[in-house]
């Protein structure tokens, strides 16, 4: 029962996204690419970052992909009870239900804008690497960490709205702070360690080596992010359950 649920709010959040515009399903292909446009223009041409061979188009595309997901993951999850209020507080289900449900839509625009990147690659003179077939982990760990962290904020934000305002701030800080529009290689040595610390920077990376078979692959890192993402997921979950009886209440 509660499994049909979560599919049919999956697939309700599917034909309701693009329904009122003009491009549609469009809009998955230009937000990844209009994207990593402005990127190459910001870093590329005016701070004339190092590109590598693949171009730096197809570096921040790549790296795009993960963060994409990273950032849908985290928005959905932390507004999806406020914005089903009617139905958690006259249905009884497992209110993990919302967040789960999410993750339908993004798995979507991840395959398509994939499958864009994928036609790009050859153009690109970019080869294919056994290393493509570990993209489903780096994306399952990315989807693991914002899902944490926003399983938290959606309970948070029951009972303080300003979460909702706050999260679209701090991913937006988080994009800079992340090797998303350049790599960790770019970073100035003395401050690379820090920028490690980021948790996403291991994974965004993975990315690049695993679809441009970049040289660096900072396992360490990817160890790292691993680690962080089980731990947000676990303790993200953990924090839902404990305050999900208060939400029909205060909701």
């Amino acid at each position: 029962m509660f499994r049909d649920l979560m599919l049919s709010l999956g697939g309700r959040d599917l034909r309701l996204r693009y329904r009122q515009t003009a491009l549609g399903v469009a809009w998955v292909i230009l937000q990844p690419l209009m994207a990593a446009g402005i990127f190459t223009f910001v870093f590329g041409l005016v701070a004339k970052l190092p590109a590598g061979k693949s171009g730096y188009f197809m570096q921040t595309y790549a790296s795009l992909l993960g963060w994409n997901a990273f950032f849908a993951t985290i928005t959905k999850t932390s507004g999806c009870l406020l914005q089903n209020a009617p139905l958690v507080s006259k249905v009884y289900f497992p209110r993990l239900v919302l967040p789960l449900s999410t993750v339908f839509s993004t798995l979507v625009d991840f395959a398509i804008a994939l499958g864009l990147m994928i036609v790009m690659m050859p153009l690109h003179h970019i080869g294919f690497t056994y290393g493509i077939l570990l993209i489903p982990i780096w994306l399952a760990m990315l989807i693991l960490m914002a899902m944490g962290i926003g399983l938290y904020a959606a309970a948070l934000g029951v009972s303080y709205r300003d979460v909702q305002y706050v999260i679209p701030v701090l991913t937006q800080l988080l994009m800079y702070a992340s090797p998303v529009g350049y790599t960790l290689d770019a970073v100035p040595a003395r401050f690379r360690t820090l920028v490690m610390l980021n948790p996403l920077s291991g994974l965004l990376e993975a990315f690049r080596w695993s679809l441009l078979g970049t040289s660096s692959s900072h396992w360490m890192a990817i160890l790292y992010s691993t680690l962080v993402a089980f731990i947000a997921f676990f303790a993200g979950a953990i924090a839902f359950r404990r305050m999900e009886r208060k939400f029909t209440d205060v909701i």
